[in-house]
């Protein structure tokens, strides 16, 4: 017998709350008049539960987001082919937007004179720019981030072939979403409080961890507060209901942690391992490793002078792995990972970082339990469906670096 399916107002409004958590700034042409039809639903939806605030034009939606704790990983900007925003991008970029708000710039501008503009802010910032290959990169990144985000439009011509070429282009400015780009207004006197200022209400434990299972890859437990865990504890139910209805969210616990997965890929930003060098290069080096220390539950580690879940591997043994990983799989890997192990290792601890699997100590390469769910296993498990759980036991006591049993 099928179960039955929800009525369409609620598939709709789960559908735009997905792709807004997906796309924060969003302008895409399918998703976007799903978020206005849902608007006033969807901004109620987003308050009461995670404590954010959306905003909704006739060009775009816009998520607000609360400021990341100290232990949620960092989500930077990313360009086309991949890579993570560095510092200078993010100098261009700003740049780039200030020169559209200047009082000259009309509603259209050759890219040529946006670029002039761009320098002579720099200059009187007293902001050094060049005429470098790598300085093109950054500036050419700044703008396909702005025309991703719908801010500017190629009307005629591309910025790559001005890049290129220096084939002039002609760009559309969309000014109205300008203000909008930063998460928080520029209230401050310190640039680094629109990342750390807390907001002036007291937090909700059972809104705060929602938030944490939204946003992170992983909630580990020792990161959680007393009530957070109580929640996590004595609510699981209704917080799984609430993840699976309001987001289309599977939540997963175990004793040392939890996560939210989305089971359709849709709404994650970055998926782990994935196809790229790195990723499957960290693959790898988590199983060698856990094949090496094989933890058991209660396995723990020294981090920042407490004790956490996860095991130890000290970073010549970290820096052997790799090393023989590289060698192994040269052929399949690129050039510049095989003949610079010390680069591929840097970016492997980065990814497993950045996932919530691991953490770098002065010791060496801290594996957390979650790392034990994606060791490579053959299986013949039927597929499970989304009303299925993945929790055996007590999750309270299930360990991730217990083998899982279908």
């Amino acid at each position: 017998m099928t179960a039955p399916q929800p009525p369409r107002e609620v598939t709709e409004r789960r559908d735009a709350a997905r792709a807004l958590l997906h796309s924060p700034f969003l302008t895409d042409g399918d998703a976007l008049p799903l978020v206005r039809r849902h608007a006033a639903a969807l901004k109620t939806t987003f308050a009461t539960w995670l404590g954010y605030t959306l905003y909704v034009e006739p060009a775009f939606a816009r998520l607000i987001k609360t400021p990341l704790t100290a232990d949620a990983p960092t989500r930077p900007a990313r360009r086309t082919a991949g890579g993570e925003f560095t510092p200078r991008t993010y100098v261009y970029l700003t740049l780039l937007s200030a020169a559209l708000l200047a009082p000259q710039t009309g509603e259209q501008i050759l890219v040529s004179a946006l670029v002039e503009q761009v320098r002579a802010d720099a200059a009187t910032a007293q902001v050094t720019l060049d005429d470098s290959y790598a300085d093109q990169r950054h500036l050419l990144a700044a703008f396909r981030q702005l025309i991703g985000w719908g801010v500017l439009e190629e009307t005629a011509g591309s910025v790559a072939e001005w890049s290129e070429r220096r084939e002039e282009a002609l760009l559309t400015i969309h000014r109205q979403m300008l203000p909008h780009l930063l998460a928080r207004p520029l209230t401050y006197d310190d640039p680094m409080a629109l990342l750390s200022a807390a907001p002036d209400v007291v937090e909700q434990p059972r809104r705060s961890l929602r938030r944490k299972l939204v946003e992170n890859p992983l909630v580990r437990r020792e990161d959680l507060t007393d009530a957070e865990r109580d929640v996590l504890s004595r609510e699981r139910t209704e917080l799984t209901r609430v993840l699976d209805e309001t987001f289309g969210l599977m939540l997963e616990v175990r004793a040392e942690g939890a996560l939210a997965y989305d089971p359709d890929s849709e709404v994650t930003d970055l998926e782990f391992p994935g196809a790229s060098t790195v990723r499957q290069a960290a693959l790898l080096t988590v199983d060698e490793l856990l094949a090496r220390h094989t933890p058991k539950s209660g396995s723990t580690a020294d981090v920042g002078g407490r004790a956490v879940p996860g095991v130890l591997c000290p970073w010549p043994e970290v820096g052997d792995v790799i090393t023989g990983l590289s060698t192994r799989h040269g052929k399949a890997w690129g050039a510049e990972y095989v003949t610079d192990p010390a680069r591929l290792q840097a970016e492997v601890v980065a990814t497993l970082t950045a996932f919530g699997l691991a953490t770098g100590t002065d010791a060496g390469l801290v594996l957390h339990p979650a790392a034990a769910r994606h060791r490579p296993t053959v299986s013949q498990t039927p597929p499970r469906t989304r009303a299925q759980t993945r929790l055996i036991g007590d999750p309270d006591q299930v360990s991730l670096f217990d083998p899982e049993t279908p």
